[in-house]
Parts: C-alpha cells; sequence; structure tokens
C-alpha cells in the first residue's frame, strides 16, 4: 500500500461513515490534501463507499470544483466575468493556452503552471484581470500576460508564428 493510500485511509476516510451522502465531502477532502482527485483516490473512495467507481466519478465530474490531475507549482485564475470579457480576457487566454501548451483545467508538462477560468475574481475596475496564486495581474494584454509569468517560472516571449493564409480566385 503506497503512501497516499494509506493517508487517505488512516487520516480522511476514517473521519466519515460509510453513507454515500459523504462522498462529496471525501471528494474535497483529498482535493484539499493533494489538490486533485487520482484514480487511486477514486477507487479507493468507491470501495469505502461500497459503490462504483463510475458513481464517484460521476459526482466528482458533475462539479466543477474537483480536477483530476495534479495541480501546477502555480495556479493560474483566468476571470470570465462581463468586465474582464468585454475588455478582451479571451485574447489572454488564447495566449496563455498557447504558450503554455495546455488547455484550461490542465497543468503544464513540466508542473509549473494549472490553469483554470472562474467567472469572477471582483477586479472589475482594472480588467481584464487574472490571479496567479494570491496576486492579482490586471489591465492585462496578451503581452502583459506572459510577462507576468515570468515573475513565476521561465516562459518564452517569443512571437507566435502567424499562419499565412493563400487567398486564390478562379481565374475566368
Amino acid at each position: 500500500m503506497n503512501d497516499q493510500v494509506k493517508e487517505l485511509k488512516d487520516a480522511i476516510l476514517t473521519k466519515f461513515n460509510r453513507d454515500r451522502a459523504n462522498v462529496i465531502p471525501i471528494l474535497q477532502n483529498v482535493q484539499g490534501k493533494w489538490g486533485y482527485l487520482s484514480k487511486e483516490s477514486i477507487y479507493q473512495i468507491s470501495r469505502f463507499l461500497g459503490v462504483t467507481e463510475n458513481d464517484v466519478f460521476g459526482v466528482a465530474t458533475f462539479y466543477a470544483q474537483f480536477r483530476f490531475t495534479p495541480p501546477g507549482d502555480h495556479s493560474i485564475k483566468v476571470c470570465f466575468g462581463t468586465a474582464c470579457y468585454v475588455r478582451g480576457i479571451e485574447r489572454v487566454l488564447a495566449e496563455l493556452k498557447e504558450k503554455l501548451k495546455v488547455d484550461v483545467g490542465g497543468t503544464t508538462e513540466d508542473r509549473k503552471f494549472s490553469i483554470d477560468v472562474i467567472r469572477c475574481l471582483g477586479c472589475c475596475a482594472i480588467a481584464p484581470v487574472m490571479m496567479i496564486d494570491e496576486n492579482i495581474h490586471g489591465a492585462l494584454t496578451p503581452k502583459k500576460a506572459i510577462s507576468a509569468l515570468n515573475k513565476y517560472a521561465p516562459v518564452s516571449m517569443e512571437e507566435s508564428p502567424t499562419e499565412e493564409v493563400e487567398i486564390t480566385g478562379k481565374e475566368g
């Protein structure tokens, strides 16, 4: 038995009875401890509650709060509130995804960054904004967002190659 399974059984599951109604608090405790829900933790929770892994996974995937990949060293939360949206946060997010080579809800290959979208950070006056760990970065442009990441870990500032489009017409 690996250390994570032992700790899951000894420190988390022992706080709960085997009632299925405890699935969400158990999932929250597991994610609070390790930052995500591993396949092994889903399996152990299902055995503990006497339900299938699909039952546990179904509950976990229903709620946006749960993640299934280990988080990065730094958490990026991109605000998609109305003010940020109308001020161009979509372009910022597109640049982040491209430079980090990761999609929303994922973690970079080097595990430096995780990226998520949230509905509002409450910083509308300085929109568009993102939060890295506990730090707010506002009045963002795509370039400013990448520059902000470099305070946490190196990210390439090279210009993304633009895709050339050839337009041809039929000769008459």
